[in-house]
């Protein structure tokens, strides 16, 4: 699917509901159909206790578990959540083997696939960069980034798997989105908790870079 594609024909986007957890300052979202109240857990990897409490106290059965990158911030909690709900493990490939487990279901991240919460949706696009399978969650009206996309910044590409230019062409893909697109970042590392793409547009000193040799030079002097 191409870039500018990405937002065509969209299933009808589940609810949100976005909840800092641990002390890293992870951002984790709950994504939800209200018909159904079937739920997804984005990245689980702290107070999953308190995740389920949250899908419980809106009457949500947990379905899934949408994984942006297999970093151990993002996935610690994976086991607990499928021990405690059945929920399937949506991963790319190139990183299934960081969550998979006897007994547990995996179901690939497939580019440009939509994938079913309840009656409502998202698509898994590719992103590399962060990482090796790195991949944001695209739904009508907001998308959720990991760690490529945050508020002001972008993802380190200095750890294993971390590739400089492949995240230049992620955030290209990203920039290309509608702007009233709201951003749901892994951490809140930002002014706000969310932004949306025109704000990033506007702000961001990484995706104001004009080439990639700029973007290049920024990435590697920053840690963050």
């Amino acid at each position: 699917m191409s870039a500018s594609g990405d937002a065509a024909n969209l299933p009808p986007a589940p609810e949100v509901v976005q909840i800092e957890v641990g002390l890293l300052q992870n951002l984790c979202e709950i994504l939800f159909c209200p018909e159904t109240r079937e739920a997804a857990v984005v990245d689980p990897a702290f107070e999953v206790d308190r995740l389920l409490q949250e899908a419980n106290k809106r009457g949500l059965t947990v379905k899934l578990a949408l994984i942006t990158h297999t970093h151990h911030d993002h996935i610690d909690g994976v086991g607990e959540l499928c021990d405690k709900t059945g929920a399937v493990v949506v991963v790319s490939p190139r990183e299934a083997a960081a969550v998979r487990a006897p007994g547990r279901r995996l179901a690939d991240a497939v580019d440009g696939q939509d994938i079913a919460v309840g009656r409502r949706g998202v698509r898994a696009l590719v992103t590399p960069g962060h990482t090796v399978g790195g991949t944001s969650y695209l739904a009508e009206g907001f998308v959720v980034t990991g760690d490529l996309l945050f508020v002001g910044g972008c993802g380190r590409t200095d750890f294993t798997g971390g590739d400089t230019a492949q995240m230049w062409e992620s955030l290209q893909r990203l920039m290309r989105l509608p702007e009233e697109t709201r951003v749901y970042p892994g951490h809140d590392y930002g002014e706000t908790p969310t932004s949306t793409i025109a704000h990033e547009l506007r702000t961001n000193r990484f995706l104001r870079c004009a080439t990639f040799e700029e973007f290049r030079a920024l990435r590697e002097q920053k840690r963050r």
